[in-house]
This record gives structure tokens, sequence and C-alpha cells, in this order.
């Protein structure tokens, strides 16, 4: 049996190949490689280019190597973008998700891990968010990943499939070892891009909006380890193995750091300022998003190795110091 990942030649889809290979598993990928990179995928004999959407091709990997579980990562993840073009948001997170769930009920695929996102939750006023406060994301990006969360649960009702919906946090950092790391051209990642900054590869930083009711005026967030989230999601597939039920699950520590924060954590590793500017807010941007992440901590046993923001920003400076040598 087999565990198929969809977007496994992305960031943090790639990062969970690892972790899946390193647990014994028979890991295939599925990408069309619009934003990821073959390179990525540490399994280049099992990887397939091609389109969640396309049942011809699903159905063929389902069955010829006997598909037990996906993990589905494809998708677009740019809030601001999703403001602007909702269409595009619809159809690769919700439409094509539709499709490949689809295509997993018919092929007898018995578990299914979502790639969901903390923007389901909109702006909830809780110091730290819990899986069962009302849902009200404000951005296409949220609905498109609600509309799939709920796509899950009417499907598992109705049919044999378990399924876990992980709602990430704001994922950062890159492998521990140096494989691997957000490779994706013109990311918007806060730490991606203060660390290109700090390379000068960007002349200087944006700080979209200064005026938010935080500490320092700037938005705060629940910074996790890619590689603990990665490990995250082999934890679900354990659990879903062993007869737990579907389950909704926050991926996050439980604390949050503002902007400014994490700039002075990138000034630290690198040893030297960089050059920062305010701007006005975006579009969709909550003030303050933080996790309560005692559900998954219970129901998966799943722990942590990364909760400290200067090794994930080290981490992330790393890989982009090495990605800036590969792409010279």
């Amino acid at each position: 049996m087999s565990v198929l990942v969809t977007g496994g030649a992305g960031y943090i889809g790639s990062h969970a190949v690892i972790d899946l290979l390193s647990a014994g598993e028979e890991v295939l990928v599925l990408d069309d490689l619009s934003t990821g990179f073959d390179w990525a995928v540490q399994v280049p004999e099992n990887l397939y280019v091609g389109d969640i959407a396309d049942e011809t091709l699903l159905a063929r990997i389902i069955a010829e190597r006997k598909v037990e579980a996906v993990i589905h990562f494809a998708g677009s993840v740019v809030v601001p973008e999703s403001v602007v073009n909702p269409l595009k948001y619809y159809l690769n997170n919700t439409a094509k998700s539709r499709s490949l769930i689809e295509a997993c009920v018919k092929g007898g695929v018995k578990h299914f891990i979502f790639s969901s996102t903390a923007a389901v939750y909109g702006m909830t006023g809780e110091a730290a968010v819990s899986e069962d406060v009302p849902l009200n994301p404000i951005s296409p990006y949220g609905v498109s990943k609600l509309m799939t969360e709920w796509m899950l649960r009417d499907t598992a009702a109705a049919h044999e499939l378990t399924y876990v919906a992980l709602r990430y946090f704001n994922v950062a950092g890159g492998d521990p070892k140096g494989r691997i790391g957000q490779s994706t051209t013109n990311a918007t990642h806060l730490i991606k891009v203060a660390c290109q900054t700090a390379l000068g590869q960007r002349p200087y930083i944006d700080v979209f909006g200064e005026d938010y009711p935080t500490k320092d005026g700037t938005c705060i967030r629940d910074y996790i380890h890619v590689s603990d989230l990665a490990a995250a999601h082999t934890s679900a597939l354990i659990y879903l193995r062993n007869g737990g039920s579907s389950l909704v699950a926050n991926c996050g520590y439980g604390h949050g750091f503002s902007v400014r924060e994490v700039l002075r954590s990138v000034e630290r590793a690198a040893g030297h300022s960089i050059e920062i500017r305010q701007a006005p807010r975006r579009l969709g941007d909550p003030a303050s998003v933080v996790s309560n992440p005692a559900r998954i901590k219970e129901a998966l046993g799943w722990t942590p190795n990364y909760d400290d923001l200067d090794m994930i920003v080290s981490h992330a400076l790393a890989w982009e110091t090495k990605l800036r040598e590969r792409n010279r």
C-alpha cells in the first residue's frame, strides 16, 4: 500500500515526503510543477506530473499503486491574491479538491489528510484560537479551504473514508539537514522575504501596517517550523490507520510573534540590520492569529521539536543562502 502526496514537489509537501519516507512509507507524488520543483522530490521515480483534477490519471495511480491514503497539499496559497482573483482559488482549492475526493471514493482510498489553514477562522478576537470557535474566513483563500473541509465532512459521513484536516498557522523554516526549503519564486512569506533582504536579494522589506491593536502595532502570527508540520501529517496517518475517527486540528505552537520581532530575529541570524519600510495594510490580514494546539497534541500525540523562532529563522536563512547558490 502507498501514500499519494499531492503537491509533493512544493514547500510543505516536499518536507512531508521526507518525513513519510523516514517513517518507512511508500510515497508517490502528484504535482503539476506550477509552483513546485522536481528536484525537491526525494523519490523522483515516483513523481507523477499532472493535475489533481485529472480523473483518468488519478484512477490509474490509485489502482496501479494501491493507494491507501492521500495527503493533499496542492493548491493556491496567497491570501491577497485570492482577494483580487477569487475564482482562481475556488477552482484550484475547491473545485479540484472535489475531483480529487471523488477519485478517492471511487478508488477505495481509506484515508485523506488535508492541508487546511487558520484562515478559516477570520477575526476571532480569541487570544488562542481553538477548533470550536465560529468560522468566519475573511478571504476567498480561507473560504476555499473551508469549503473543502465541508466536502470532506459530508463525504466521510456518506462513504468509508476517514480524514484529518490540519489547520496550519504560519509555516516557516527549512529542512534542518539543508535538503529542501521554501523555494517558490516571488513567495510572500514574511521570513523568506526577510531572509532574501538580509542576503541582498531585495533592497528592503515592507511592513504591512503598523497600527494594529498589538504590542508593537504589527501583526502577530503563530510560526510553526515546516518539519514539525510535516511530522504532524505522519502522525495523522498513523492515527487514522489505528482506527481514529475523522478530525480537524490546529497546527501551531500556541504562541505568537509580531512582524517586528521576526525581523529582529532575522537580523540576529544574519549578523546585520536590514532596511525596513512601512507600507499600508494588506487586504485580508487579521491583527493576531495564534493557535490553541491542545487537540493535536492529545489526539495525535504530536510533540514539536523546533519550537524556537531563532531556530526557525536560522534554518530559513541557511536554505535561502543555499538556494541563492543553486540558482546562480
